[in-house]
């Protein structure tokens, strides 16, 4: 075989039918990406797979021995099925094959072990895989063993890979050994002194003894250094945008002691918290510096983040610049819209952008906006008469002229693109950028912090304002107990009857075409506009029923908000609002008391916190029904306990991120990329991610280009290149 190196297609390694499955069924393009494809697990010849844990619908590799294997013709149609079964010596699994009697002579003798693939399926309460793909091992009595078993079990631990249906695990390891043997011009691209610091192997050390290791220390210490690369370019690139950062320019925005926030100060009938009054002046000396603020503010549910970019864009007024507050959606926005009205009260009514009286004006900017409106809304802009303007994707687009925009707030940040969120971020015509606040209100854990947002400076609001209810959540299964549901309505008519609000969350609007039938992932979810119509007609007779969705127009949105936050007194009034998750992110309705989120096994830990942070906000407690059919035993319902069981937004978040992959965590499973991060985890690795934060912080302040170290700099590029690197463009 010609000799290869990491840049070379996996073709150079393997025939074309393997390089194909490899590329559609793994992503892998290269002799690197092959590579980086690491053993999930290893295997002991001596040790069977405990065949009790595998989980129906999942796709395994195991190792068994074979205890019986019979063949019977079938009585519906002509042919024969054969039924090997194989055990651990505790659990039991029978293979199936159709028409494959031969099987039982040439290959699958009792007492035989081999590796056995396929997809876990259950006939008969009895767990089987039909027609897996399989290799046994070579024993004693094979005079000539097949090139194949003797491939997948020459080394002493049997490395274990994520594979596919048509791509089992011992033919990635027969792949993975034809590049090991051709692989040449490993070159490394940590520092010299970075793996004389660390006691490293090197690169060529480590990617072979992960994929070809003689016991468990060799398997450890390839782990150690390849978990570190993870962690260390990633670093090295955020590092190298805190540079680039502190060399930019803005216009500082020092405080006063006679302007609109002191006037607002002076007259705001509630006090900050410890937590408000730190944040708040973390980001007052930002903003007074020459080089533009970065910083994230993450705060749980209510812990009144809108309340301190508030005071921060009215510093920026002060100084004479204008703040912007972006909104992912239209509902989100005007919510912003009337919160801020309704802090300011007079002091948003009117007034000139540096005008010496203490007001100023609050612009509206939206894609629905008529285009009137929107002249007059453009005008306010691009005169400076509004101080401050709220909007959503619509202040992006190039119409939108400030006079002189000195602050960007981003609320919700993870919602917009990479350049989207680039364009208010850009520098004037002088060279002078805005200041950027970033608001988040999923709790994120500080080493997931360091490495998604580790451009950024961060502020956590750790304390809730005097007066928020408890919220005590519950999860109600109708197929286990059907007259807990009929209890939750009853419930909700008591609370609309006491004078509170009620919210109903469904997980689909209802006009979406389908047939009414089951789907392959299970029942159709519950909709906004059937479940309407049922609580009308059924559970909820008498009530006014309205609804919230996102394909209502948004004067139809504004109008059932409205109602809904009504006094229950007005004629027009919404006591029961049913809606989809628009309603997640900082709708306030203080008279809000109950939420009941229908299918709620389809929604994450988060998006359950977020949802469930939409009541109680008032004075009053809470309560939150979390309704679902998933079984009592399922994953889903163990999500639901961990949401019924605590408010604590920081713990569930790590909840959440232990139950995730990693790529949903940096958010490339949504973008369809494969995560560049393999074996770092950076929930539980913050030890690690420690140590190449200080080492890649060193190295970029001695060489911010990496001119001493050029394939660190390709390497580094690479990730910078790269869309996965979307999820370090939160800033």
């Amino acid at each position: 075989m010609r000799r290869v190196t990491l840049a070379s297609p996996v073709a150079d390694v393997a025939g074309g039918r393997t390089a194909k499955a490899l590329r559609e069924g793994l992503g892998i393009e290269t002799v690197d990406d092959l590579l980086r494809h690491y053993p999930r697990r290893y295997i002991d010849p001596g040790d069977l797979t405990d065949l009790d844990a595998l989980a129906t619908g999942e796709h395994v590799t195991v190792l068994a021995e074979v205890m019986s294997a019979t063949n019977r013709r079938m009585q519906q149609r002509k042919g024969t099925i054969t039924e090997v079964v194989v055990s651990d010596g505790r659990g039991r699994l029978t293979l199936v094959f159709f028409n494959q009697a031969w099987r039982t002579q040439r290959q699958l003798q009792v007492g035989r072990r081999g590796l056995f693939a396929g997809t876990v399926s259950a006939y008969g309460g009895t767990r089987q895989l039909a027609h897996p793909r399989f290799v046994m091992l070579p024993d004693s009595s094979d005079l000539e063993p097949d090139s194949e078993a003797q491939a997948a079990f020459a080394d002493l631990l049997i490395p274990i890979y994520p594979a596919t249906a048509g791509l089992p695990s011992w033919k990635i390891q027969q792949t993975m050994r034809l590049a090991l043997d051709a692989v040449e011009d490993i070159v490394d691209p940590l520092p010299a002194s970075v793996i004389t610091d660390e006691a490293f192997l090197s690169l060529d050390q480590a990617l072979r003894q992960i994929h070809r290791p003689t016991d468990q220390d060799a398997i450890e210490a390839a782990r150690t250094r390849l978990r570190f690369d993870e962690a260390f370019g990633l670093q090295v690139v955020l590092a190298q945008r805190r540079a680039l950062l502190e060399g930019q320019s803005a216009l500082p925005r020092p405080p006063r002691s006679d302007g609109l926030l002191a006037t607002f100060d002076a007259q705001r009938p509630f006090v900050l918290t410890g937590a408000q009054e730190r944040v708040g002046a973390e980001i007052a000396e930002d903003l007074g510096s020459d080089h533009p603020m970065h910083r994230l503010l993450q705060g749980d549910v209510g812990a009144g983040k809108t309340l301190v970019a508030l005071r921060a864009m009215l510093q920026v007024v002060d100084a004479g610049g204008q703040a912007a507050l972006l909104a992912p959606t239209e509902v989100l926005a005007q919510q912003h819209l009337r919160t801020l009205r309704t802090f300011l009260g007079p002091m948003a009514e009117s007034g000139l952008l540096a005008g010496s009286g203490p007001s100023t004006r609050i612009a509206f900017l939206s894609g629905s906006q008529g285009a009137r409106q929107r002249r007059e809304q453009l005008l306010a802009v691009a005169s400076g008469e509004a101080g401050i303007v709220v909007g959503t994707h619509a202040l992006l687009e190039d119409t939108v002229t400030f006079a002189e925009l000195g602050m960007v707030v981003v609320d919700e940040q993870h919602r917009f693109g990479v350049e989207q969120r680039a364009v208010l971020g850009a520098a004037d015509r002088d060279g002078q950028r805005p200041h950027v606040l970033v608001m988040t209100a999923t709790p994120i854990p500080r080493t997931v912090a360091m490495t998604v947002f580790g451009d950024l400076e961060v502020s956590v609001l750790d304390e809730y304002p005097p007066g928020r209810g408890v919220i005590a959540t519950h999860v109600v299964a109708p197929r286990e107990q059907p007259a807990h549901l009929a209890r939750a309505w009853a419930r909700v008519r008591e609370e609309v009857e006491a004078g509170r609000k009620v919210f109903v969350v469904c997980p689909r609007i209802g006009d979406e075409a389908d047939d009414g039938s089951d789907s392959a992932e299970g029942p159709v979810m519950s909709s906004v506009l059937d479940v309407a119509d049922e609580l009308r007609e059924r559970w909820l007779t008498g009530l006014r029923i309205g609804i919230l969705h996102g394909r209502m127009t948004a004067d139809e949105k504004d109008d059932a908000m409205r109602r809904f936050t009504a006094d229950s007194e007005t004629a027009d009034a919404i006591d029961v609002l049913v809606a989809t998750t628009v309603i997640e992110v900082g709708v306030d309705v203080p008279d809000a008391s109950t939420m009941v989120i229908l299918d709620a096994d389809r929604f994450g830990i988060s998006q359950l916190h977020q949802l469930r942070g939409r009541i109680a906000r008032g004075g009053g407690d809470g309560l939150c029904l979390l309704v679902t059919a998933a079984d009592a035993d399922s994953p889903a319902r163990e999500r639901l306990a961990a949401v019924a069981a605590t408010t604590d937004g920081f713990e569930l978040a790590r909840v959440d991120l232990q139950a995730r992959r990693e790529g949903d965590v940096l958010g490339t499973a949504q973008s369809g990329s494969r995560s560049s991060l393999r074996l770092l985890e950076v929930v539980r690795d913050e030890a690690v991610v420690e140590r190449a934060r200080v080492a890649a912080t060193t190295l970029v302040a001695e060489d911010p280009q990496l001119e001493l170290h050029p394939a660190l700099r390709e390497h580094v590029s690479a990730i910078s290149d790269d869309d996965r690197s979307d999820y370090l463009e939160k800033g």
